[in-house]
């Protein structure tokens, strides 16, 4: 909620953009946004600027909102009241339905007995004998009460089959395709682009899109994105705590892990920002960013809660290679380490020098990407440039951007989510231009694919890009991080 907008209260006026609950301690920030204290306070601690604006914010300029604090706590009692009302009466019609469901069931059954008991009892003496090898063949299907009775096996048979696929639909489907396609390996998409290939200049909405909110059409500031063989989009839908996986074609997503409030709890996630699908264990792997943890959930039907793989971290950004070892980046330490499935130490593959824009140093490395070479590419953000590490290489070399913050074409404004094309073309989602770059190899300036045209909701705008990814027939998926959607661009 804006500080001026009190008229009017709506449940969503009382509801902290991050935390997505309604207020305890509400506090209103320099953006002119409401928040709750002990959210913003940790997002400052770790951002520095708005989740919103990208501008920078300062604690101590948090000023208390009395006037909402009172309101949400009516609306809780409200609540309270409500919902204790509700339990009782949903408890009545529970019992109604189960009722109606037992009626309606005892019904059919009756139906089909009371044509079994009407027919001629030859009929029904085919029907206990159909399966005895020592009835002829000839003695009955010439008979009109063996055809009655077959129908009435068919009947039966077509009501079970019914019943039983209405049961199966009732559960959850996690289901992954299992061929191997020449162009995908574990994880890293192999995609040869041609050089002079070209993308619609307006994007298809193909996952949010409703504005921001935690419905199932909808998505909460979307930060990593990863696009499977089948087009099947996994999102870290950040401020909705939660993993929401997007089959193509569907109007809502399906959450695959988190999504059960805020905390700390193998069940929870806060502020994910990144995800990945690990092909060899079919389970998801995770930046659990605000509870400072990497943690992997299975895709398998009934999984309830994850595993913690990597803890004390502050991770943002993911990558595995083709021997599925795993990357994370860590802005604390400003660096991105290697590690082994399993293990807790990795090895520093790009930084580990401290804070800083010589080569051998990054400013709060980001999203990642890893070749099959082994090669790290890293959004260095507060760098405003891409970095490449060749494998065991002591420094890094600026491969895009790395002129200062600016949107000229030989700059970038806190990149964010990158891919790289197998002639080593790099595609960088240029947050704070609003714009997706295209940067060919050993190319002094990139020049705009998608975006550019200002911060906006239009389809041929973004507001702040965070993450990218392309399918195989070289489709750009861009996650809109402010209009909280991820939008597709057509190759030409």
């Amino acid at each position: 909620m804006t500080s001026n907008a009190k008229n009017d209260i709506e449940i969503d006026d009382l509801t902290c953009p991050i935390t997505l609950q309604i207020f305890h301690d509400p506090v209103i920030a320099a953006d002119g946004r409401t928040y709750e204290r002990a959210a913003i306070v940790q997002w400052i601690t770790e951002h520095g600027t708005s989740p919103f604006t990208r501008e920078p914010l300062n604690i101590k300029e948090l000023q208390a909102d009395d006037y909402l604090r009172n309101l949400a706590a009516q609306q809780r009692r409200s609540m309270m009241s409500y919902n204790n009302n509700r339990n009782f009466n949903n408890a009545i019609v529970q019992q109604q339905s189960s009722t109606v469901s037992y009626n309606n069931n005892i019904n059919v059954d009756s139906a089909i007995l009371t044509q079994i008991q009407n027919m001629p009892s030859s009929s029904v003496t085919l029907i206990q004998n159909a399966g005895n090898r020592s009835a002829s063949c000839n003695d009955c299907c010439h008979k009109p009460q063996f055809w009655i009775a077959i129908g009435i096996i068919f009947m039966v048979s077509y009501v079970f089959l019914i019943w039983e696929g209405n049961v199966r639909d009732r559960s959850p489907a996690y289901s992954m395709t299992s061929t191997t396609i020449a162009t995908m390996t574990t994880t890293i998409l192999i995609l040869n682009i041609p050089v002079d290939a070209q993308w619609t200049q307006n994007g298809v909405t193909v996952a949010g899109g409703h504005g921001r909110g935690s419905a199932t059409n909808q998505l909460a500031s979307p930060s990593g994105l990863f696009v499977d063989d089948d087009q099947t989009m996994v999102i870290a839908d950040c401020w909705n705590h939660r993993i929401i996986q997007w089959k193509k074609g569907d109007t809502n997503g399906q959450v695959v892990a988190g999504g059960n409030g805020y905390g700390n709890r193998l069940d929870h996630l806060i502020g994910p920002t990144d995800v990945l699908i690990d092909k060899e264990t079919d389970s998801l792997i995770i930046c659990d960013r605000l509870n400072r943890r990497v943690v992997r959930w299975s895709r398998r039907s009934g999984t309830t809660q994850g595993e913690i793989l990597i803890d004390n971290i502050w991770c943002y950004g993911l990558a595995m290679d083709d021997q599925r070892y795993l990357y994370i980046s860590d802005t604390d330490k400003h660096e991105v380490k290697r590690y082994q499935i399993g293990e807790k130490n990795g090895a520093i593959v790009a930084g580990g020098n401290g804070e800083g824009d010589d080569l051998n140093q990054l400013n709060w490395p980001t999203y990642i990407f890893v070749d099959q070479q082994k090669t790290v590419y890293v959004s260095d953000r507060y760098n405003h440039r891409v970095m490449k590490w060749n494998k065991d290489a002591k420094e890094g070399i600026v491969v895009a951007g790395g002129q200062g913050k600016g949107n000229a074409l030989t700059q970038l404004s806190y990149p964010q989510g990158l891919f790289v094309d197998t002639l080593g073309t790099i595609y960088v989602a240029d947050s704070s231009n609003h714009r997706v770059m295209r940067w060919p190899k050993g190319a002094k300036q990139g020049f705009v694919i998608v975006g550019g045209n200002g911060y906006g909701e239009g389809a041929n705008q973004f507001k702040s890009p965070e993450d990218l990814s392309f399918d195989q027939q070289g489709n750009l998926y861009v996650v809109d991080y402010g209009n909280s959607r991820v939008q597709r661009f057509s190759i030409e």
